[in-house]
């Protein structure tokens, strides 16, 4: 027996097909080749084309078929993740009506800032778990406030993956993870936030019909299944945003537990029973993919726009046509610390840790004798694994205490340089595995068609592939350095 999970991403969409059984790997495919553009019609906007997240899906699910590696027909359920906090509207004949404004688009972040005033603080904190700030609820006010035209053409709001299940099935779910991510959710209540719909003037009837993370959504419309080769009738049985989603695929579901990505933005997802906020709303408090109001699950999420993105300028602005894998060897030729040379990674929109402030990348220090390529290569590395420190001394505030972070040896997690920096300057131990969102995706699947047992059935065979332990706190005053210069540049914004 098959499931099929598919991953979209900001850079690409992943498709991976995985065996129940074993949950070994049959095929995994990614399209396109190269990174995805994000559409900035202005500064600090982000968009993308949801028919283009389809049609990419599409080439991934043919690509992996091609690989004659299994037989399409033994799929027996597929799960989706996206990207997080992406709004999608669609008219009532589910044709899009807009790009998507996707999670790093800073735009509504004055509309969120107001409603925070306006609500109430405490009431949205204690009733959201964050402020509105710059989530999925501001970025449909702001299309109300300022695109009317199409805001009145609306049938349904949604978020990335909802639209890939729309598509594929031609029905229309949420859940209240999703809704809680687009601090749609009243935690209190355990419904839609009266406060959100009634502030914003929305129409109830926008937002689809809500069923838990793990159960049937829709199932494949015959149309679909015989474009990509598919049996009709296939149900799709999971949809999580992506950082719940690689918690899962690391196994991360209890009280405690803690996972980490560094891909194009970074993150430290930890799991809690509390209903508990940050009262800056710098980290943030969403239902996680096993919530539900007799067992409270809840992710606490720190975020950082510019990590991946931010690599990936260094190796664009650079014009290196050198791998990665190349770029991450070539930083060990710098000494630890970079000699001095510090980098402020946030040059990707608003930074919700640091406010919503719109803080940029910034380079201090160079010196044109001394620093080279390599230097910059670390320093960016470093300065990565520094935001995550600052990021996580804020989750330490909020009573999120990790002895050990789980994270898939994948993106800046295969450098050994950037691992190590990470490790040694939080003090906590990093466990590695093989882990892939298409992958956590086709899992979520079987565990919402009740293929599994129980959750923890379906990650029976995995195991770490490396553990790293703090060696050295050498980067301690490097650190206090690079968090004097940010802190600088906050006051001035």
């Amino acid at each position: 027996m098959l499931l099929l999970g598919i991953d979209i991403g900001t850079s690409s969409v992943k498709v991976s097909v995985v065996d129940a059984a074993s949950q070994k790997v049959m095929a995994s495919a990614q399209y396109p080749d190269q990174e995805s553009p994000i559409i900035a019609l202005q500064p600090g906007w982000a968009e993308q084309s949801p028919d283009l997240w389809w049609e990419h899906a599409q080439h991934a699910i043919q690509l992996c078929n091609k690989t004659v590696a299994y037989d399409p027909a033994d799929i027996a359920a597929i799960g989706i993740a996206y990207q997080m906090h992406g709004l999608v509207l669609v008219d009532k004949d589910q044709k899009v009506l807009r790009n998507s404004i996707i999670w790093c688009d800073s735009r509504a972040v004055e509309i969120g800032d107001k409603a925070f005033d306006a609500i109430g603080q405490e009431q949205c904190l204690s009733h959201l778990l964050n402020s509105p700030g710059n989530f999925t609820a501001s970025k449909l006010a702001w299309v109300k406030k300022n695109e009317p035209e199409i805001y009145n053409k609306i049938d349904k709001a949604m978020l990335p993956g909802d639209f890939i299940a729309m598509k594929l099935t031609g029905e229309v779910t949420t859940s209240i993870s999703a809704l809680s991510e687009g601090v749609f959710f009243d935690f209190k209540t355990n419904s839609l936030s009266k406060d959100i719909i009634e502030y914003f003037g929305f129409d109830e009837a926008l937002f689809p019909t809500v069923k838990e993370v793990f159960s049937p959504h829709g199932n494949l419309q015959a149309s679909i299944a015989q474009k990509l080769n598919l049996k009709p009738g296939i149900p799709i049985t999971y949809k999580s945003g992506d950082q719940p989603n690689n918690a899962l695929s690391l196994n991360v579901l209890d009280p405690g537990e803690v996972a980490a990505t560094a891909g194009t933005s970074g993150v430290i997802y930890g799991v809690t029973d509390q209903l508990g906020y940050d009262k800056q709303s710098r980290v943030n408090t969403f239902a996680h993919v096993n919530y539900t109001e007799q067992q409270k699950r809840l992710g606490v999420l720190l975020c950082i726009n510019g990590v991946g993105s931010m690599y990936r300028w260094l190796k664009q602005a650079f014009g290196s046509s050198e791998s990665y894998l190349q770029l991450n060897t070539k930083a060990s030729e710098a000494p630890l610390g970079s000699e001095g040379l510090r980098i402020l990674p946030f040059g990707n929109g608003a930074e919700r840790m640091l406010n919503n402030k719109i803080v940029g990348a910034h380079f201090h220090n160079i010196d044109l004798n001394i620093h080279s390529q390599a230097h910059v290569i670390r320093a960016v590395q470093e300065g990565i694994a520094f935001s995550f420190r600052y990021g996580l001394d804020i989750m330490r505030e909020n009573g999120m205490n990790p002895t050990i972070i789980r994270a898939g040896k994948n993106n800046l997690f295969l450098s050994e340089l950037f691992t190590e920096s990470f490790v040694n300057i939080t003090g906590v131990p990093v466990e590695l595995y093989k882990n892939d969102g298409s992958v956590g995706a086709a899992l979520g699947a079987g565990i919402g068609a009740q293929i599994f047992s129980s959750p923890k059935q379906a990650f029976e065979h995995m195991h770490p592939v490396q553990l790293v332990q703090p060696a050295t706190k050498q980067l301690e005053p490097a650190y206090q350095e690079w968090k004097a210069l940010l802190e600088k540049q906050l006051i001035n914004k």
